[in-house]
């Protein structure tokens, strides 16, 4: 059988979980930061395969073939990833990782994701990569992260919420197959239904919204864009930080946390609780 059950998936991912909330500081931070670089080179190659695609739903689409990709280098590498790692409920909840480690792994992880994004993102600007369609790619940059930075903090915690709820189950999939096709697939499917239908993912925002950010203070895309008539008034570190990154944050870690503890409840130590054995 090329399957792990949802019962063994489970018992396997608290196993696991526990080493991962103890992990040494220095290897999950590192680990972190190549997580962070593998989304951001998810949203470089969906930026530049979609920028000149006229058609909305065409782009969706292509994104959403394109970006899933990101999470199953990360989950085949082994890298640390802050969205997938609210699953650390798990071993909480079944006793065998303790709230300060995993708090402590969280907080890691996500300053990782954070600078391998941020890096990710400045080396694409200064780096020339945004040059492309002679800067028109640069231009739809700013446009999406201005789009982003106008989300309003309500609506980006609920589609933070979606969003955590389909990458959490990427990762149980991904852990339930024992082969690479199974597991790249696992991995890949509920993701792709985040990126068609727009959901909102904190590190992948950590690339896009930075990215365009970064561009803006480039003269000659700045230029294209007052010529391309696109309002970046909205397009501000400070928006960046309180009309997404937050809520966003928040919504990833709710659905994490939700789909966590229903895996816990229905297949882990949780379901002997309701007069099932796991």
């Amino acid at each position: 059988m090329q399957l792990f059950t949802p019962q063994e998936c489970t018992a396997n991912y608290a196993a696991a979980g526990r080493a991962k909330a103890r992990m040494p500081f220095l290897r999950m931070f590192l680990l972190a930061v190549l997580a962070g670089f593998l989304i951001g080179m998810g949203g470089a190659v969906t930026n530049t395969a979609a920028h000149s695609i006229a058609n909305p739903g065409v782009a969706r689409v292509v994104c959403g073939l394109l970006f899933p990709f990101g999470l199953a280098m990360v989950v085949l590498t082994g890298a640390e990833l802050f969205t997938g790692n609210t699953l650390l409920v798990i071993p909480v909840l079944g006793g065998q990782a303790a709230v300060g480690d995993v708090l402590r792994n969280w907080g890691a992880v996500y300053l990782g994701n954070a600078a391998g994004a941020l890096l990710t993102a400045a080396g694409c600007v200064f780096g020339g990569q945004l040059d492309y369609s002679g800067g028109q790619l640069a231009v739809f940059t700013m446009r999406l992260a201005a789009s982003k930075c106008g989300l309003h903090p309500a609506r980006a915690v609920i589609l933070g919420i979606f969003c955590n709820l389909l990458v959490t189950t990427g990762v149980l999939l991904s852990l339930s197959a024992k082969d690479l096709t199974g597991r790249v697939a696992g991995a890949s499917l509920p993701v792709a239904f985040f990126v068609i239908c727009g959901f909102e993912h904190c590190v992948a925002n950590l690339f896009y919204i930075p990215a365009g950010l970064l561009a803006r203070t480039v003269p000659a895309y700045a230029a294209l864009a007052a010529e391309a008539g696109i309002d970046l008034s909205a397009l501000s570190w400070g928006s960046f930080l309180l009309q997404n990154l937050l809520p966003v944050t928040l919504g990833n870690l709710l659905g994490g946390l939700a789909m966590g503890w229903l895996y816990w409840y229905c297949h882990g130590q949780g379901a002997r609780y309701g007069g099932r054995m796991a």
